[in-house]
Order: C-alpha cells, then sequence, then structure tokens
C-alpha cells in the first residue's frame, strides 16, 4: 500500500465536539497532515479556542463555528460558513456526545428503575438525533458532489453492556452508583444508521463507517482506571492520540473499499 493512500491533504473535514478531548485531537492531526478543518462546538470563544489550540489558533486551515448539533438550521449555518471558505466537506466525524460524567446528581447515576426520562431525552437528542441531523446536513451535501467519508463516533458500550462491577467501589462506599442506560443505548443507535446510510449513499460516493472506541484516559478517579484496566487485555486505558491513524485511515483512500463497518479500537474489552 502506498503511503498516498492516506494523504488527505486539502481535504475539508469537519468534526463536531471538535473542542473536546477527542475531538480537538482529530482537529491537530488533520492540521498536521495538511487537511482543512472546521471544529464544531455549542460554544466558540476565542480564549477557549487559543487555550485548545495554541500556535494552530491562526491557521487558516482551521475553522471554528459555534453550532448546535440538535437544531437542523444551526447545522446550516455552519454549512454556509464552511462553504463559504473551502466549499462542498470531503468528511465528517460525528464526535460530539453526551455522557453521564461520575460527578452527575445522584438520580442520573442511580438504578435503572428511576432513571430520569429528562436524562434519556437529552443523551439520546444529541447523541442519535444529532448525528441523524450531521448526516443529514452535511452528508447531504458530500452525496450531491459525489464523494465523502463519515466516521461515526461509537462506544463499545454500544456494542456490550456497561460492566456495573467497575463501580463496585462506589457502592462499597455507600453510594447507589450504576452506568446509566441512554449512552449505551444511544451508541448502539450509530450502528445500524451507519449501515443504512452506507447502503443508502453507496452509489453516490460516501461511505459511512463507525468507529468504536474504549476507555481514554482523562483524570478519572484511580480506583476507576484501576478497575477499568483490569478489564483490558492489553492492561491499560487508550491514550488520546492513539485513535488518530484509524480517524486518517477511514478518511482516506486506504479505505476506499470499506464502507457500513465498524472498527474496534478498545485494548481487547469487547474480545473476552
Amino acid at each position: 500500500m502506498s503511503p498516498e493512500q492516506f494523504n488527505i491533504a486539502g481535504k475539508v473535514v469537519v468534526i463536531t465536539g471538535g473542542l473536546g478531548q477527542l475531538g480537538s485531537q482529530y482537529a491537530r492531526e488533520l492540521l498536521g497532515r495538511g487537511a482543512l478543518v472546521a471544529v464544531l462546538d455549542r460554544q466558540v470563544s476565542d480564549p477557549e479556542r487559543r487555550r485548545i489550540f495554541g500556535d494552530l489558533a491562526d491557521d487558516r486551515r482551521l475553522l471554528c463555528l459555534a453550532a448546535d448539533v440538535t437544531r437542523r438550521d444551526s447545522l446550516e449555518q455552519a454549512l454556509a460558513g464552511v462553504q463559504e471558505r473551502w466549499g462542498a466537506p470531503h468528511g465528517l466525524i460525528n464526535n460530539a456526545a453526551l455522557d453521564s460524567p461520575p460527578d452527575a446528581p445522584v438520580q442520573e447515576n442511580g438504578p435503572f428503575e428511576t432513571y430520569p426520562e429528562a436524562s434519556w431525552d437529552r443523551v439520546m437528542e444529541v447523541n442519535a438525533k444529532g448525528v441523524f441531523l450531521c448526516c443529514q446536513v452535511f452528508g447531504g451535501t458530500m452525496a450531491q458532489a459525489g464523494r465523502g467519508s463519515i466516521i461515526n463516533i461509537c462506544s463499545t458500550y454500544g456494542l456490550v453492556s456497561p460492566d456495573q462491577r467497575l463501580y463496585a467501589y462506589r457502592r462499597a462506599q455507600g453510594q447507589e452508583f450504576f452506568k446509566p442506560v441512554a449512552y449505551s443505548a444511544s451508541k448502539s443507535a450509530l450502528l445500524n444508521l451507519t449501515r443504512y446510510l452506507a447502503t443508502y449513499w453507496g452509489e453516490r460516493g460516501v461511505r459511512v463507517n463507525c468507529l468504536t472506541l474504549g476507555g481514554v484516559y482523562n483524570n478519572q478517579d484511580q480506583q476507576f482506571v484501576e478497575a477499568y484496566e483490569s478489564r483490558v487485555p492489553l492492561g491499560r486505558m487508550a491514550r488520546p492520540e492513539e485513535y488518530n491513524g484509524a480517524v486518517v485511515f477511514l478518511l482516506s483512500d486506504a479505505s476506499a473499499y470499506m464502507t457500513g463497518a465498524n472498527l474496534v479500537m478498545d485494548g481487547g474489552w469487547t474480545a473476552w
């Protein structure tokens, strides 16, 4: 395989949730490879942009736009901004997502039987509806152009159920803590949305794939990290930069014959 097949220089790539830990990591990697990167996030301030991207903040190949993935009109405005600068996008990374953090209100991380309906709606709106709308707006434009690659960021918890034993230490401390249901359900939805769009847009040159990720180091509780790592065949969580290669592969011609697939990078978590 020629290195040229991995070349993404000059390609216009949209990243939702692009100011987050992984979204900004993808953006830096793609910029380093000569891509034109449009970062979308709910709020985009100049200080935050500079804090995250440093010297790259003034790079003309980086465009930061405020957009709400749950609103079609907001996404259409973002698309107009991208097209005005560079034309139709070549790639879309659906990275924006909500999850219940460990320090969320007790009812958020409580038993399934009392999980709040409002929490379910909020997570599903961003993680499922948001991807659906982004595919309509940006993917539809790519289909009109007759080319493109969409990467839907999934999770091991979209393939298998969360291992509630990871949180046993919290319950031993007297906390009623369970990994909530909505995140898993929303990520599972992306698997079949990906297959649907891969078959729907296949003849129009748009490839659609899932990238399923495992846990990433992000200043988690040490007891959680130890419990998680004991469950991973490779014995550790992922470093944020370790997913960059897969993103480049899926955006580039190296994966030209790959669509409707799910690329799993989880340190072996789902191999047990």
